[in-house]
């Protein structure tokens, strides 16, 4: 593996446990892709440092069990908003 992919997979990593980020805002941060962020943490960082993947697998989990919750919110506030004008 490239060190330039390496080091990404470690400051995406980074980047989503200090930020508890998701995938797209990881994503939108680094200029990637989802399937990017993806790749990097589940399989690539596995290799390069388990601790760090592990940490970072959770965050992104809990972020996944709740996405619907932030998805009906964001509906919500949408036609909150609409109501208004």
């Amino acid at each position: 593996m490239k060190e330039y992919i390496e080091e990404r997979a470690v400051e995406i990593a980074n980047y989503i446990i200090r930020n508890n980020a998701t995938v797209r805002q990881t994503a939108r941060q680094f200029g990637i892709s989802k399937s990017t962020v993806h790749k990097d943490v589940a399989e690539r960082l596995l290799y390069i440092n388990p601790n760090l993947a592990a940490e970072a697998r959770k965050v992104l989990d809990v972020n996944k069990s709740e996405r619907h919750i932030r998805g009906g919110l964001a509906t919500r506030e949408k036609y909150l908003h609409m109501e208004q004008h």
